[in-house]
């Protein structure tokens, strides 16, 4: 998942083709790695809150929607303060506001409120927000045009680096637990009581990711100036909208929104899924750690995919892998055990070159524009806030197997779109 508020020419450098940032690539791919990581955590984070607060799918998902709300709120704004202050000071902002989020944990375990908890979700959002818009373009521009996409899905695969490792990590030190009574055998008192102490693994987490998030900070901070030749294109007010109705661009943001929501709802629900007794029956920091493997599918095939796309059609390919989603999901919901289970963490492999791939699609030949398309699609992502939302909605009314429906139609949906943008625009 990424975001840019220009891929192509809103922010360029003096030859207005690329940026002057020698060794800028290493850090381009940090940021990648940082802001996927903690996205990720979210897939850990929402089982955990589901117990401790006694919770329904559609309350859980709440978790996404107001995460994920974040683009929709602040992703014109963050491109506008990046436009103004420049890339670096921008990623300074962006790593502060994720830290001011994390620190929030403290307070949202202490009190035992999961509103608190949503709050701090939405400014560590708003802060991955602002670090996305700095990171995108700024792998676009480094280098030549016709490798944009090899390129961008070449740097997403650091993104899937930090998704693979994150939850991993996280479902060690968080999932899981020494307690002998569940959050619904309690009431009163002991509730309060039984909610922050197994919510202090939360915050340890996230206090050990405001820490890394403050030096790295500082030494952004230190190269604030080291960025040449950097110029952005101004534009006003909510400049863009229009864009959507040319046909390949507003069908292109559309998919922007499916993608992320279908990416979204499945792995939050990765764990509940495979410790069901019809999947795999395994326990839940087990099923936790298992989440990895989703992620780090994804990571394979972005390597793979930034070659595959030097030779293939990027709309075929994104259509071919499209249907393999929609296949591994009927395979999953109609099969039980192990096949099951690996066949819903394979979809990872299948989602490792839509973002990008479907992001560049949109905003190819948009010119003088493509800074404020590319901050519309910006507030696409927010589909990570509404897919989700729906699929816990579907879920509480049915199965959790039943739901899978849901990302089933927004891949079909992705399917059409690369069949339509299989040539260039």
């Amino acid at each position: 998942m990424a975001l840019a508020p220009d891929a192509a020419s809103g922010a360029a450098g003096s030859d207005g083709n690329n940026i002057d940032a020698p060794g800028l690539q290493g850090f381009v791919f940090g940021l990648f790695f940082i802001f996927g990581g903690i996205t990720s955590l979210n897939d850990v984070i929402i089982p955990k809150l589901k117990e401790l607060f006694t919770l329904s799918w559609t309350e859980a998902m709440l978790v996404q929607f107001c995460f994920f709300f974040a683009y929709f709120a602040i992703g014109i704004p963050a491109a506008k303060l990046v436009k103004r202050i420049g890339y670096m000071r921008g990623a300074v902002a962006g790593l502060l506001i994720m830290m001011a989020g994390c620190l929030l944990f403290i307070p949202a375990s202490q009190t035992a409120t999961y509103a608190l908890f949503l709050f701090a979700f939405f400014i560590l959002a708003s802060g991955v927000v602002v670090v996305q818009v700095v990171a995108n373009p700024l792998i676009s521009l480094l280098g030549p045009v016709k490798t944009t996409h090899s390129r961008l899905t070449f740097a997403q695969a650091f993104n899937s680096l930090g998704t693979t490792i994150f939850p991993y990590v996280g479902a060690i030190l968080i999932l899981g637990s020494l307690a002998t009574v569940t959050a619904d055998q309690l009431s009163g008192v002991e509730l309060e009581a039984y909610r922050t102490a197994e919510s202090q693994a939360i915050v340890n987490g996230y206090l050990g990711i405001a820490f890394a998030l403050a030096i790295v900070a500082a030494v952004v901070w230190m190269f604030r100036n080291r960025l040449k030749g950097e110029q952005h294109q101004a534009s006003e007010g909510f400049a863009g909208f229009d864009l959507l109705k040319r046909s390949r661009f507003g069908f292109g943001a559309l998919c922007i929104f499916l993608y992320v929501g279908g990416e979204v709802a499945i792995g939050s629900i990765i764990v509940d899924y495979l410790q069901q007794d019809s999947v795999m029956g395994l326990g839940e920091q087990a099923a936790g750690k298992l989440i990895a493997l989703y992620w780090g599918g994804a990571m394979v095939g972005r390597f793979i995919g930034s070659g595959l796309l030097r030779m293939v059609s990027p709309g075929l390919l994104l259509a071919t892998v499209a249907t393999g989603a929609i296949a591994l999901l009927l395979i999953s919901a109609n099969t039980t055990g192990v096949v099951s289970g690996y066949s819903l963490l394979a979809i990872g492999l299948m989602n490792s070159i839509m973002f990008p791939t479907i992001f560049s699609l949109a905003c190819e030949k948009l010119g003088s524009r493509a800074a404020d398309g590319s901050g519309i699609i910006n507030v696409a992502i927010c589909g990570g806030a509404v897919v989700p939302l729906l699929f816990g909605v579907v879920a509480d009314a049915t199965t959790l197997t039943t739901a899978l429906v849901i990302p089933a139609i927004c891949y079909g949906v992705i399917v059409c779109f690369g069949i339509f943008a299989r040539k260039p625009a």
